[in-house]
Order: C-alpha cells, then sequence, then structure tokens
C-alpha cells in the first residue's frame, strides 16, 4: 500500500531535496506542524518516509497527514540535533516524543563567603556568592541531604534574617541540630570546621573524612578528650551507615542508569541517578511515543530531549548507561559532551555493579508502565460510567471544576481543575484571585471565576469542557448556569457535588442542571435534577477525585495568597511611604501596632516624615 499523502507530491519533492545534514518539518493542514526530525543525509532520511513496504501503521498515518516539507540544512549533524530540540521545545508537534518537564534542578548552597556560612535549598540562577552543590534529582534527594548534615555536622540551615536577630539560641540548638553561631556559642574556628567537613561530604569524600575523624577520634581518646571523642565517633557512625544504604561503586564516578518500557504508544522511561558512586535518586517519565517502536527508539528521542534542554546547564554525569542499543550514541555523545564542557560516554549496558544498576532501572520501568496502563484503564472505566449516568451520547473527553477557598472571607481564591481520559492536564490548570465583593460571598466569588474562565474559552483561547463540575449545592449550580446563558456558551453538561444529607465523603448529591438549548437559553420547563449514588459508583468515584483535586488546588493558592498578604505590611499600600520611610517608622515606633496608636504629631517626629505624609498614614491606618 503507498503511503504518499494525496495532496504531497514526495517523488517531485525528493528529487530536489539535498543530501547535507540539517532538519525536516512535516507540516499538515493549516501548517500546522506535525513532526520534526533530524537527518545527517535529509534526502535519504526524508524518503525513508515514502518507502512502499516496511512503514509501520503509526508512520503511514503521519505521511498521510503530510501537505508539505520545510527543511533547514546546517553544517553538522550536531548542529542539526541542537535546532531539532529547540524547534521540538518551542511547537509541541503532536508526532514527536515530548519531555513535559521544564523544571531547574535543585543545589544545595553554601554562603561560604558569610562569617558564618548557611547550607540552603536553591533553585534557580546561581546569583550569589558561595559553592553550589548537585544539580540533585529531585527535592527529597536535597532535603534528605541537608537533613543528614543538620544533625552530622550541625552548620545552620536559618534565613540570614531570622539567623541575624536572634538574643538567644533557637530549638534546633536545644536539639543538638545546630551550634548557635547567632549568639556565638560556637568560635569562628570551630564553625568553619564543620563547614569543611560539610563540604568534604557534598563533594564526595566520605572516605576521606571518615580517616581523618578516626585519627581525631584516637587523638582525643589519648588526651582525655572523652567527650569530643564521642562526638567524633557519631559521626563516623553517621557517615559510615549512610554508605552502608547505598551500592557503592570503587571510583566514585557520576553515572546515569537510563532505562526505557513501552507499551503501545505509552512509553516509560526511569532514571538513576548515580553520583560518587551512591544511588543519590531516580526520576520517571511517561512520555507519549506517536511513532516508537522499541525502547531504543523512545530513547533516541528522549535523551537529546533531556541532556539538552537547558543549554548547558542540567545534570550532566561523565557516563550515561542505557539499556537499549542507540544508533546515534556518537552523535549524541559529541553534542552532550560539547554542552557539557567535557567528554561524557555513551554505554549500552554494561557489566558488574552497573548491570545491576540497568536492571534495576529496567524492572521499574516495567512495573511503572504497568501501573500506568492499569490506572488509565481504571479511569477510562469511570468515564464510562459517567457517560452512562449523564446519558451522553459521546464519551466525555474534558472535565473541569471550580471550587472555592477562603479564611472567613480573606484572601479568596477560586481554583479550575481539568481532567481528561488520561488523568489531571495540570498544564490546563487555573486559579482566580477573587477581588471586589462581599467578604465571604461563595456565590459571588463562583460568579466572577465562572465569567473570567468561560469569557476567555469563548475567544477560542482555550477548550470548552464537556462537564462543567461545580463544588457546591443549588444555589453555586444555578449560579453557573446564569453565568454560562449569558455568555452564550452552549453544550457544557453542568453537575453541581452537593455535600449530601450526612456531609460525609462518599454520600454526595449530585444535581444536574436543566440543558442548554441550541440558542444557548435554559429551558425553563426542565427542572434541576438531583441524584444520590451508591458510594462505590465508579462515576461518584470519579467526580469525588476531581472535586478533591480542585478542593487541594483552591486551598494551596488560598494559603499560598493569605500568607503572602500577612507578610505584607500595611504601610507598603501607602503612597509616598516607602522603604526609608518604612524602616524610619518601625525603628522609630518599634512596631506596626505601636504605628497604628500613633497621633498626626507623633508621626511627624519621624525623620523624613512631613505633616501631608503623616496626614496620610493616619487617615489610611484607621479607616482599614
Amino acid at each position: 500500500m503507498t503511503t504518499d499523502s494525496p495532496s504531497f507530491d514526495a517523488q517531485s519533492f525528493l528529487k530536489g531535496l539535498t543530501q547535507r545534514p540539517g532538519i525536516y518539518q512535516m507540516l499538515g493542514e493549516n501548517g500546522a506542524i506535525l513532526y520534526i526530525g533530524k537527518a545527517k543525509n535529509l534526502r535519504k532520511r526524508v524518503a525513508s518516509y515514502f518507502s512502499k513496504t516496511g512503514l509501520s501503521i503509526k508512520t503511514q498515518a503521519l505521511v498521510n497527514r503530510i501537505i508539505t516539507i520545510d527543511v533547514t540544512v546546517t553544517q553538522t549533524e550536531i548542529e542539526a540535533l541542537l535546532l531539532e530540540q529547540n524547534l521540538i521545545k518551542q511547537n509541541l508537534p503532536p508526532y514527536n516524543i515530548l519531555l513535559r518537564d521544564d523544571k531547574s534542578y535543585p543545589y544545595i548552597f553554601l554562603s561560604d563567603q558569610d562569617k558564618y556560612p548557611q547550607l540552603a535549598f536553591h533553585r534557580g540562577s546561581k546569583r550569589r556568592l558561595g559553592s553550589y552543590f548537585g544539580p540533585f534529582p529531585s527535592v527529597q534527594a536535597v532535603r534528605e541531604s541537608m537533613s543528614f548534615l543538620q544533625k552530622t555536622f550541625k552548620v545552620r540551615q536559618c534565613e540570614d534574617s531570622f539567623f541575624k536577630n536572634r538574643t538567644r539560641p533557637c530549638l534546633q540548638y536545644q536539639i543538638k541540630r545546630c551550634t548557635a553561631p547567632c549568639v556565638d556559642l560556637v568560635t569562628p574556628e570551630s564553625y568553619h570546621q564543620d563547614v569543611d567537613y560539610t563540604k568534604m561530604f557534598l563533594e564526595g569524600k566520605s572516605d576521606n573524612l571518615i580517616k581523618k575523624f578516626e585519627v581525631e577520634m584516637d587523638w582525643s581518646s589519648k588526651n582525655l578528650n572523652f567527650e569530643h571523642a564521642a562526638i567524633l565517633r557519631d559521626q563516623i557512625t553517621a557517615l559510615r551507615k549512610i554508605q552502608a544504604e547505598q551500592v557503592v561503586e570503587s571510583g566514585n564516578k557520576n553515572i546515569d542508569i537510563v532505562a526505557a518500557s513501552q507499551d503501545g504508544s505509552q512509553g516509560c522511561i526511569h532514571i538513576l541517578y548515580i553520583r560518587q558512586g551512591r544511588i543519590l535518586g531516580s526520576r520517571t517519565f511517561y512520555p507519549r511515543v506517536p511513532l516508537a517502536t522499541s525502547p531504543g527508539e523512545i530513547l533516541e528521542h528522549f535523551i537529546p530531549q533531556y541532556y539538552l534542554r537547558d543549554g548547558g546547564k542540567g545534570d550532566f554525569p561523565k557516563e550515561i548507561v542505557v539499556n537499549a542499543k542507540l544508533d546515534d550514541s556518537e552523535l549524541f555523545a559529541s553534542a552532550v559532551s560539547s554542552v557539557a564542557g567535557y567528554k561524557i560516554e555513551f554505554k549500552c549496558r554494561s557489566r558488574a555493579i552497573r548491570k545491576k544498576w540497568i536492571e534495576l532501572a529496567e524492572q521499574t520501568a516495567n512495573q511503572n508502565l504497568k501501573s500506568l496502563i492499569i490506572s488509565k484503564q481504571n479511569l477510562l472505566q469511570k468515564f464510562e460510567a459517567l457517560q452512562k449516568l449523564l446519558n451522553l451520547q459521546e464519551l466525555p473527553g474534558r472535565l473541569e471544576c471550580f471550587d472555592i477557598s477562603h479564611s472567613s472571607g480573606e484572601a479568596t481564591v477560586a481554583s479550575c481543575v481539568v481532567f481528561d481520559t488520561n488523568g489531571p492536564l495540570k498544564s490546563d490548570y487555573r486559579r482566580f484571585n477573587i477581588k471586589d465583593i462581599t467578604a465571604g460571598d461563595d456565590y459571588a466569588a463562583m460568579e466572577q471565576a465562572l465569567t473570567r474562565r468561560y469569557k476567555r474559552l469563548q475567544k477560542g483561547e482555550e477548550k470548552l469542557p464537556d462537564i462543567l463540575l461545580i463544588d457546591g449545592g443549588l444555589g453555586q449550580l444555578k449560579k453557573a448556569a446564569n453565568v454560562l446563558e449569558e455568555l452564550g456558551v452552549i453544550g457544557v453538561e453542568i453537575v453541581g457535588v452537593g455535600k449530601g444529607r450526612t456531609r460525609k465523603s462518599g454520600f454526595e448529591t449530585l444535581l444536574l442542571a436543566p440543558s442548554l438549548g441550541s440558542e444557548g437559553i435554559i429551558d425553563a420547563k426542565n427542572d434541576y435534577t438531583e441524584l444520590v449514588l451508591e458510594s462505590d459508583s465508579a462515576a461518584l468515584l470519579l467526580i469525588q477525585q476531581i472535586r478533591d483535586e480542585a478542593h487541594r488546588f483552591a486551598i494551596t493558592g488560598h494559603r499560598q495568597r493569605r500568607d503572602k498578604k500577612r507578610k505584607t505590611s500595611s504601610l507598603e499600600e501607602i503612597e509616598g511611604v516607602g522603604p526609608k520611610r518604612r524602616r524610619e517608622l518601625l525603628r522609630f515606633f518599634g512596631d506596626i501596632n505601636e504605628v497604628k496608636r500613633a497621633s498626626v504629631a507623633e508621626l511627624m517626629r519621624v525623620p523624613s516624615i512631613s505633616k501631608k505624609v503623616a496626614e496620610s498614614i493616619y487617615s489610611i491606618l484607621h479607616n482599614e
């Protein structure tokens, strides 16, 4: 069967195509980019898509959608690889394997330029002067390392603002996790020795550190300094314990173990991060693999995206071991090495301890993929149950749920979470900071959130949901129906999720809004319908899952907004009162409460506060 697209003349196109390296972009209807690839020989690579035989069904489906192909010629294959990854990240073509993870790596930061250095979690640009250790594969790996360091070497981890304003030791000193440098209970020399030990551990010199402690412990014992010897003994024990918890390889190399697994169009990649010979952490990715037919092909697409995505700021080990043969391993090694600034080797499988690591990563990838497939099948069954419950002609493909969160009307936040048949679609989640309503008016908050959300959707900025879930009773449901009616939104089923009589999970009451007519007008003859489902109903379990996620997302946003507001001084809202005047007011009166009690005359006693500014401060603070 021929795979030539009826609207694309492949033979004519290939005759004039260069044999130089470059990238090709396959375009469909309306110029939409379907797929982006790189090639050492453009003519040979593009021609392979139009072979009469040997093409997979997935590739045939892609080729049949091609309207035209754009190419960009490069000097080298490495340039083509780098350009390919930039274009994939920019355009997100549907037939490419996409790595949906753009978070920067976490580091441990040591402010060793300070008199009493601080150990801190860091993510983002490295602007502060000091030492950065990492990158670490996950936040959890950083927290575990910092917890160990705090117990063992007692270097402070508090913020500078907290450290500089202490007049007595804090709780960390009392539980023996800090030496209280804030109140000079440790000498700078002794503290810096602990800092040096911390740096040795983070640099992977645990063996040298243990030997140093052993010598020092013997010396302390001979000099009858048993208390110090006991401290060193505990530190040696802690270091040996953390070594025993990991499989250590001689040489203390930094290695990434990358294993891929596949089931149909769903892939799974598991990475083990070996740092200084220890398994420091791991991460799992679940890329969609529209064209890949083997773990090797998945890795061919995944590796350049993962290791070239940060332009040289990523985590580059000296060695990358994969569980399948890579046809372009030399190209990848050259490209990643050029970005990292040093030589990086790619290896397929290995022996000894590396073999055990690759087997562990492969088993984990297979297990995680099976779990994902099972969970997706269960989720699909729930969607089918919801379709049957609501008597829908088609399976709903997109659900949105709204919830409101506030504390007695303070810092009201509305959340919108989105689910499709694959689960949470977190890239489409939205939060709305609710303003200009009566405190505690949930109806007005819901109206504002829905209006803001669906005005955008009506403009075509995002997709409309098939079902809209409202966490609330009849009043909230009616408000939602009125908003959609006023905006002219049609074809959306509206379902309210009430708490039921017992107000317990599993006993929720579902309220169905009257259907909207073809003109977007509520059918007055159609009353609101109430449904009470069994607690084990698959449809109810899906609704509970989405409702709980909306609740979590709303509470998180509310707490962030509330905490930010409480940390903000009311003086910041006063025009003409900048940082310098705020600082002078607080220094003069002691705190904001005393500023509020002050009269205009008392406010004028503060340097740089004129009568006009004092009157403005007094007026605003007494009209809150």
